[in-house]
């Protein structure tokens, strides 16, 4: 790898690590968020109550004082003027109204001698008028209430804040009590607006803050909280790929430092469980190696007087007694069949112990598959499709042991006619794929899981077929051992059909592990009688 795929490498982990933490479903993100919406909730909150209690202050701070001197204005100047006065009259108060210390305009409405309604303004006739003043609050103004125990006066001050333009003000209105004009007083509210605008900046950049301080916080919590979560995940997945021996560091007495001890006494049972099964089934393959050697012994000298038994039985001189010749048959039978069993239990053995290996060749599938027909006398019941000149690289004796199984299986539970294609496939047609199908009633839906299993038997009605149950089990272990596979199946048209893959080349599984094989010159491994299949799964 050159230093810039390096780099490239790198900035692609560093950015998957990035987009791994920030991902929504990552407990650090939904910590942030929700430390982040708490703290905005109860600074918004905050904020908004502190905001309108500052608003109402302000406001009726300013409000009061205004309405309190323009009462002391009409009760003090308007109160003055006679019950008719005349428009200079009003004019000339109006303005000394205006000039307090609060500056706000007055509009002053009377009644002449004559009957006619004149009107007094202090920012003269194009100043404040009545046209300004909503029409509810004349109506307010001019409504005369009843006077009683509870209201000293028919005439009260009514006010009310409207916006014009943009800029918030304050009307007010009463009339003079005992008669007199009506006054009017328009206040702008400018002031306390913008102040109130400079606090709801300050309040927003306060809670933008507190976000802030939180999402850090949050940050912060969520480092220390999750850290030990994360060293408990690489822990697991450790211990997952099978370091047993994988142990957390444990400090402190909190939730976090029990789930860290939890962690540890569950990970130093599960490395004791594991050494004693492994320890236990150790010492079954030993044992079944050890079993299989020591029947070898007495199984040669038994299987070297079959073969004398047998040849009597053949002979025509008929030196066996017919009454106990069945038993000798029995005999013959069965210790082929115990040999068989030995053979398989070896060949077992060695696919566990991970001791059996490789020898390979350079092989014409088609001239195999040819041999492996011929050796067992099925030409006559197997339909051969493959193209002379298919050569592959793999091992001739298990590649004889795996089609010996499959044909053998297909002929016994299946249908005659057996037929056997082969076919490359594969990217540039380095996988050679071996069907074998038959025509027979098929394998049910329920068995088609287990028909690789070891010892298995579809009908517990045959529970002493002549299979052992495990040449299957082993055809799959040397497809394994190439790099191939083999799967069952039904062929739409009838019968089972067992799929064999197995690469082109399988040299590259045997560097480094040398090429000798163990279980070479020890028999067949794997076959049953004349190849077929021991499990008799169908």
């Amino acid at each position: 790898m050159t230093d810039e795929q390096g780099k490239l490498h790198g900035w692609a982990a560093g950015r998957r690590g990035v987009l791994s933490r920030l991902r929504f479903t990552s407990l650090r993100l939904r910590l942030v968020v929700v430390f982040a919406l708490v703290a905005l909730t109860a600074a918004v909150s905050a904020s908004g109550i502190a905001y309108w209690l500052n608003r109402e202050a302000v406001l009726t701070r300013a409000q009061d004082a205004v309405l309190r001197d323009f009462q002391q204005e009409m009760r003090n100047r308007a109160g003055a003027l006679p019950v008719h006065p005349t428009q200079d009259e009003l004019q000339h108060t109006a303005g000394q109204m205006a000039g307090n210390s609060q500056r706000f305009s007055v509009l002053l409405v009377g009644q002449d001698a004559s009957g006619k309604t004149v009107y007094g303004s202090s920012g003269g006739l194009s100043g404040f008028s009545l046209e300004d003043v909503p029409q509810s609050l004349r109506a307010a103004v001019d409504k005369k209430q009843a006077v009683s125990s509870h209201n000293q006066s028919p005439y009260h001050l009514y006010w009310q804040r409207v916006t014009e333009h943009g800029t918030p003000y304050l009307v007010a209105g009463t009339k003079v009590i005992g008669g007199g004009p009506t006054g009017y007083m328009l206040k702008s509210l400018e002031p306390e607006a913008k102040d109130l605008n400079s606090l709801a900046w300050s309040l927003g950049i306060a809670t933008a803050l507190a976000l802030i301080g939180a999402a850090l916080l949050a940050q912060a919590a969520a480092s220390t909280v999750l850290k030990p979560v994360q060293r408990l995940g690489v822990a697991a997945r450790r211990l997952g790929e099978g370091k047993l021996d994988t142990r957390l560091s444990v400090s402190g007495t909190d939730e976090l430092a029990d789930l860290s001890r939890t962690f540890n006494r569950a990970a130093e049972a599960l490395e004791k469980r594991v050494a004693d099964m492994a320890a236990r089934d150790e010492a079954s393959r030993r044992f079944v190696a050890d079993m299989s050697h020591e029947l070898r012994t007495p199984l040669t000298a038994i299987t070297a007087v079959t073969e004398v038994l047998e040849e009597e039985l053949d002979s025509e001189s008929g030196g066996i007694d017919p009454m106990i010749e069945p038993a000798v048959r029995l005999v013959v039978s069965e210790t082929r069949r115990l040999n068989d069993l030995v053979e398989n239990l070896m060949e077992v053995t060695r696919f566990d112990a991970g001791t059996a290996r490789l020898v390979l060749d350079d092989v014409d599938i088609a001239d195999q598959i040819t041999a492996c027909i011929d050796a067992r006398a099925w030409l006559d019941a197997v339909e051969l499709d493959a193209e002379r000149g298919l050569h592959a690289r793999l091992d001739p004796r298990r590649l004889d042991v795996i089609l010996a199984n499959l044909i053998g299986n297909a002929l016994k539970h299946g249908g005659s006619p057996v037929r056997v294609s082969v076919r490359v496939a594969g990217e540039g047609d380095a996988e050679i794929v071996i069907e074998v199908r038959d025509h027979g009633p098929g394998i049910p839906e329920d068995v088609l899981p287990h028909v690789f299993d070891r010892f298995y038997k579809a009908s517990a009605s045959r529970p002493r077929s002549e299979g052992s149950g495990l040449g299957l089990s082993i055809a799959l272990n040397n497809a394994h051992i190439h790099g191939g596979d083999i799967t069952a199946g039904n062929s739409p048209d009838g019968g089972a059909v067992f799929t064999l893959r197995l690469p082109r080349d399988a040299s590259a599984l045997t560097e480094g592990t040398g090429e000798g094989d163990a279980a070479r010159g020890e028999g067949e491994g794997g076959t049953d009688g004349n190849g077929a299949k021991g499990g008799g799964a169908r």
